[in-house]
């Protein structure tokens, strides 16, 4: 594994709770917000859902924070 993709694992997951908890909160207000979906049901997809959903879009955003960083050296 490279320098840069050891950069980019790194920021990545610090990026990662905070993309998840994103993704769990426009979830959630989409399952309480619609009655006809049962939330006993969906809640608990909502959380496994966002988790899985935030590692590629965690790691989609990783390099665009490092950008910041890239031209000091």
């Amino acid at each position: 594994m490279g320098d840069d993709t050891k950069a980019r694992l790194r920021v990545a997951a610090l990026i990662f709770c905070m993309v998840s908890a994103a993704i769990f909160g426009v979830g959630v207000i989409l399952v309480l917000s619609l009655p006809a979906l049962d939330a006993f049901i969906w809640i608990p997809a909502v959380v496994i859902s966002s988790f899985i959903i935030s590692i590629p879009v965690a790691w989609f955003i990783a390099p665009w924070k490092m950008l910041r960083f890239s031209s000091i050296r």
